[in-house]
């Protein structure tokens, strides 16, 4: 009854436009004040401050920040063009370019809205002029950018792995598999649509064009092996990698390139800081939420109450999945993670399901829904840069959807998909 009282005035509140971070907090002193009294409040600001200040989390503003860095040294650019030198020549070329070159960025950012601001602003416009459909650019633009939640380093992982106290590098590597396979997924679904729509093939290939732009993308192309080589080869936490990512991408756009936009970088910087102030601010009202809960055994209640209906790991499972497919239509994956994970985790540690597997579950589910309105943050990021109608990029989105939802269900029932690499190398 606690549960459902504290989520009903959540909604209350955020439908009447409080931030979703204050309207967390002020629901937890409202619920310690009435159950616990007056006096317990003392501790509010110290178990706020504890939740912010984990270690971990400073890799989501220093990946934010080396996201923001590509973008300002023509890193970004020079990694479009090696991709669209190898996969032009195929129909709906500019598609899987599109594709290839989020993953490629999703190495280094780990933000899905990063991802977006990058590539699509370079690329949205030129499919556009190559008689890609505006709903269409934005559709596979948006989708593609949803592997960042999935290929390391990715920060809803991160987040992840503090809520849930597990492996954040394990979690990395239980993501490679599961990114591969939804862009290799994406890219067929785009030539099938080119194909299907007679849309062009960009160019001829020509291998003296893919080794100028090889050569010109070989530093771009050292970050993620740089950084993704230092987390999992145990030189470096994932925390560090993060501040590594910003060395590396300054040194790189700064000192080799010599293309960096010092006032770009600069508002870039600011949004990032921004965002990262908006993370942090929920994790500190979710530590509060998440101690209340605890001392009142909600989770341990709400396992119970599952485990009396069923103690099916795939029935739960499946539960699990609608349940967090639901929440993604109304929260950002950050809120969502942080309010959410902390209260199913007895119930996933109790039916034996492995917390780096439930990761990857979570993580896909969420980056579903990002794509799915009202909320669809990078959905909505995609078709303001693409001059889009929501509803009509939507109905092109379907087909993209329905890719992360059949890599979800491989995750999620296939658990040898996530954990192999992780089960090779860490255990």
């Amino acid at each position: 009854m606690t549960l459902i009282l504290m989520v009903v005035g959540l909604f209350a509140l955020i439908l009447i436009n409080v931030p979703i971070a204050i309207a967390l907090g002020v629901i937890a002193v409202i619920a310690i004040y009435l159950t616990q009294g007056p006096g317990m409040l003392l501790n509010t600001a110290l178990v706020m401050y504890d939740g912010a200040t984990n270690f971990p989390l400073l890799a989501i503003p220093m990946f934010i920040l080396a996201g923001a860095i590509m973008n300002a040294s023509g890193i970004s650019q020079r990694l479009i063009a090696l991709a669209s030198a190898m996969l032009g020549f195929i129909r709906g070329g500019l598609a899987i370019v599109n594709i290839a070159a989020s993953m490629f960025f999703a190495e280094i950012s780990g933000s899905a809205v990063a991802d977006v601001a990058a590539i699509g602003s370079i690329l949205m416009p030129a499919m556009k002029k190559r008689g890609y459909p505006a709903a269409f650019a934005a559709a596979v633009t948006s989708s593609s950018a949803t592997l960042a939640v999935i290929i390391p380093p990715s920060i809803p992982m991160i987040l992840y792995g503090v809520m849930s106290n597990s492996s954040v590098v394990e979690l990395f590597v239980a993501g490679i598999i599961p990114g591969v396979l939804g862009g290799t997924g994406m890219m067929a679904m785009s030539y099938w649509m080119a194909r299907r729509h007679g849309w062009p093939v960009e160019d001829v290939f020509e291998l003296g064009k893919l080794w100028r732009t090889f050569k010109e993308a070989v530093w771009a192309l050292i970050l993620p092996v740089i950084i993704l080589g230092g987390i999992f080869g145990g030189l470096v936490t994932a925390t560090e990698g993060g501040g590594l990512a910003v060395v590396a991408a300054l040194f790189i756009g700064g000192l080799i390139y010599r293309e960096l936009d010092w006032h770009f970088l600069k508002d870039a910087i600011i949004e990032g800081g921004i965002q990262t102030a908006v993370v942090m601010l929920l994790v500190a009202a979710s530590a509060l939420v998440g101690v209340y809960l605890t001392e009142q055994q909600v989770p341990q209640k709400l396992a119970a109450a599952i485990l009396d209906l069923t103690d099916n790991r795939y029935a739960v499972l499946a539960l699990l999945n609608i349940f967090f497919l639901v929440i993604g239509l109304f929260l950002h994956s950050a809120a969502a993670i942080i309010l959410v994970v902390p209260i199913v985790m007895p119930l996933v540690n109790s039916i034996g399901i492995d917390p780096v597997h439930f990761g990857l579950v979570v993580t896909l589910n969420l980056g579903i829904g990002q794509q799915t309105p009202p909320v669809a943050s990078v959905l909505i990021t995609a078709c303001t840069i693409a001059k889009a109608n929501i509803w009509e990029v939507s109905k092109v989105n379907i087909y993209f959807i329905s890719v992360l939802f059949a890599v979800l269900m491989m995750v999620t029932y296939l658990p040898m998909i996530p954990m192999s690499l992780v089960e090779y190398f860490y255990r």
